[in-house]
């Protein structure tokens, strides 16, 4: 029993914080021996000809500035190519893209999902590089030129960009832990890209080589992330650009927070079994050791040792083996305690920060055991629900 405490203890550690600290330590001692590499623009002329990809469903409320944002991104005259796809959309969607000539509209009455509808836009794509990004996110200015510059690296395959939440004073637990997350992942991010490669990109905003590019089966859950692996198992890095972010607002509450979470799970868990070579690669050892320590320990067994930690704690404290167990559980319940008050105050709309981040981190390994038992139930379809997010 103390071995599994203390194993339990030791994974859930190095998965959220432990991970993070060795990253941290390894870049330094890499920047003291080689110095830190720094990524510099290139003259418009060099930039490779590109394409957005924007699949939309039912996107009205969201589609006109979107529109409006793709068109204003700096990128060399004659460059960047626009295409939208809105498969299945029944609103006004369609007719507002339509309006715009710059745009190339490909639209089908039949909702096959979004991954079906990324494949057939990229049936039209020629141009050296593609960007995709999502109906309801907002790129900064210089967004393409940052990405494409990393092209000029004829060892970087895919570029990941940064996803910034939107969140206002008033912010709720959806909004704040998801904002909290989303900083400490841009952290990790920056240092897995320095010391190999990022392991895996987000759909908010990313890009990758055409040539490199690579249908995945119809039924993918994560396509985005299936995507950007499948080039990183080819031997390219997958890089992170993070002055080039997409801005979106938070989930509408945790209740939606908590969907989309479930999906991810569900998706993760497929993804990990579609790309077991990725485990033990002994071609890529470094993306191998990124890969578990970053995405497959959360995925999978992370969960089940929080509980396993917590059981054990509970039985060897009150088996009096010794004060350290005794203050291990008192922490433990402790933290519960705080996620117990969060979902509390969430439901009476309290706005209290400090217990965001612990009911945050609880509702994510929730998901992630969701998830799971929804993959083996086949009850996860590809087909994106659309999670409701704040006006």
């Amino acid at each position: 029993m103390i071995i599994t405490f203390w194993l339990s203890l030791f994974i859930a550690f190095y998965t959220f914080v432990g991970y993070g600290i060795l990253l941290f330590i390894i870049i330094k001692i890499k920047r003291a021996l080689k110095g830190r590499k720094v990524v510099t623009d290139v003259a418009d002329e060099q930039l490779p000809e590109c394409t957005l990809v924007v699949a939309a469903y039912n996107e009205e409320h969201f589609i006109g500035e979107k529109i409006a944002n793709s068109l204003a991104l700096n990128y060399p005259a004659g460059k960047l190519k626009f295409v939208f796809v809105t498969d299945g959309s029944s609103d006004r969607t369609t007719d507002i893209i339509a309006r715009y000539p710059q745009i190339q509209l490909l639209h089908r009455p039949g909702r096959a999902g979004k991954i079906a509808a990324v494949h057939r836009a990229m049936e039209y794509v020629t141009t050296e590089a593609v960007v995709f990004t999502d109906a309801n996110t907002f790129l900064n200015a210089d967004a393409i030129k940052r990405i494409c510059r990393h092209y000029a690296d004829a060892t970087v395959g895919c570029v990941a960009g940064e996803k910034r939440v939107q969140i206002d004073t008033n912010a709720d637990a959806s909004a704040a832990g998801e904002g909290f997350y989303w900083k400490y992942e841009s952290a990790l991010k920056k240092w897995d890209s320095e010391l190999y490669s990022v392991v895996g990109a987000a759909g908010e905003l990313f890009s990758v080589r055409r040539n490199l590019y690579q249908d995945v089966p119809p039924d993918t859950v994560l396509d985005d992330f299936m995507i950007s692996m499948l080039i990183a198992a080819k031997g390219y890095r997958i890089v992170y650009e993070p002055e080039a972010y997409a801005l979106e607002t938070a989930s509408e509450n945790v209740t939606e927070e908590l969907k989309r979470k479930i999906r991810i799970a569900a998706g993760g868990i497929q993804s990990i079994l579609r790309l077991v070579p990725l485990l033990f690669s002994f071609k890529y050892p470094l993306l191998s050791f990124q890969y578990v320590s970053h995405r497959v320990l959360r995925w999978t067994v992370t969960p089940f040792c929080l509980i396993l930690a917590l059981l054990t704690n509970l039985a060897l404290a009150f088996a009096g083996k010794g004060l350290i167990y005794d203050v291990l559980f008192a922490g433990q319940v402790f933290f519960y305690l705080l996620a117990f008050l969060g979902f509390i105050m969430e439901k009476r709309h309290i706005r209290v920060k400090a217990l965001f981040v612990p009911y945050y981190f609880c509702v994510m390994n929730y998901a992630v055991l969701a998830g799971i038992i929804r993959y083996f139930t086949k009850k996860q379809s590809a087909m994106w629900e659309k999670v409701q997010r704040k006006q």
